[in-house]
C-alpha cells in the first residue's frame, strides 16, 4: 500500500512539473480558444450544418493541436531533466528508474487526456450553442452523428498516443527534446506519403509499416484497411510497435548511464 502511495506521489510530482510551467497553460488556453473559435467562424460564415457536423469539423483541426502540444510535453519529459540538470536529483531518490519512467509516461497520458477532454467538451458545447437550432434531424441521424464523432475522437486519440510514445522514446534515447519534436512531427505529417510510396497493394511487406496503420479513422466507414487488412490486424501492428517503443525507452533510461 505504501509503495502504491509513493508511486502516486511520484506521478503527482511529474504533473507538478508539467503544470508549473507557463507554456503548459498557454497551450491549454490556445486549445480551448480554438474549440470556441472554430464553431463561431463557421456560424459567422453562414454555414448550414448540425451540431455533430460542426463538432467534427472543429475536432479535425483542434485535435491536431492537441497532438502537437502533447508531443511538446512528451519530448521534454526526459530530455528536459538533462537540459536542466535535474536528472541527478531525481535519481538519488529511493525510486527505481523503471518507476520514474513509468510515472513520467502516466503524467504524459493524463495531459493528453486533459487535452482530449477540452476538445470534446468545449468543442461540443460551442457547436451545440450555435448549431443546435439548425434544421431538425431524426433521432437516428443524431445518434449516428454522435457515434461517428465518438469514434473519430477515439481513433484520433490512438494516433496521438502512438505519436506521443515515439516522441517520448526519442526524448529518452537521445536526450534531445528538439529532435523528439522534429522527428515526431515529421512522422505525423508525412504518414500519408508513405502510403502512396509504399502501396501495400503492390508490396506485401508494406502492410506491416507503422505509418499505414496510425490513422484508424478509415475503419469508421469501411471494414477494409491498407492492403485489404482488417482493423484487428491494424491494432495488432500498432500494439507491436508500441511495445517496441516502450521497451526501447525502458532500456535507454534503465540501462544506460543517465547520470552523466
Amino acid at each position: 500500500m505504501k509503495a502504491m502511495t509513493d508511486f502516486f506521489k511520484l506521478i503527482a510530482n511529474e504533473n507538478m512539473k508539467i503544470y508549473s510551467r507557463v507554456r503548459t497553460w498557454v497551450m491549454i488556453g490556445i486549445l480551448a480558444a480554438f474549440n470556441v473559435l472554430m464553431p463561431v467562424l463557421m456560424y459567422l460564415t453562414g454555414a448550414s450544418m448540425d451540431l455533430w457536423t460542426s463538432f467534427t469539423w472543429t475536432e479535425s483541426f483542434t485535435f491536431m493541436l492537441n497532438t502537437i502540444f502533447t508531443v511538446v510535453i512528451a519530448a521534454d519529459m526526459v530530455a528536459g531533466e538533462f537540459t536542466w540538470g535535474t536528472i541527478k536529483l531525481l535519481l538519488i531518490r529511493p525510486w527505481s528508474r523503471g518507476k520514474i519512467l513509468m510515472s513520467k509516461f502516466l503524467a504524459l497520458i493524463l495531459f493528453s487526456l486533459l487535452g482530449t477532454m477540452i476538445v470534446a467538451v468545449v468543442g461540443m458545447l460551442s457547436s451545440a450553442l450555435l448549431f443546435s437550432g439548425e434544421s431538425a434531424i431524426s433521432l437516428s441521424s443524431e445518434g449516428a452523428g454522435m457515434e461517428a464523432s465518438a469514434l473519430l475522437l477515439l481513433t484520433d486519440y490512438i494516433e496521438l498516443f502512438v505519436i506521443a510514445l515515439i516522441a517520448f522514446m526519442i526524448s529518452t534515447a537521445f536526450r534531445s527534446s528538439s529532435l523528439a519534436i522534429g522527428l515526431s512531427m515529421l512522422m505525423l505529417f508525412t504518414k500519408d506519403l508513405f502510403g502512396l510510396l509504399l502501396n501495400p497493394e503492390k508490396y506485401e511487406w508494406a502492410k506491416y509499416i507503422l505509418f499505414l496503420h496510425i490513422d484508424l479513422s478509415d475503419y469508421i466507414h469501411s471494414s477494409v484497411g491498407p492492403g485489404g487488412v482488417g482493423i484487428g490486424f491494424s491494432i495488432a501492428v500498432l500494439v507491436g510497435y508500441c511495445l517496441i517503443f516502450a521497451l526501447v525507452s525502458w532500456w535507454a533510461f534503465s540501462k544506460r548511464d543517465v547520470s552523466a
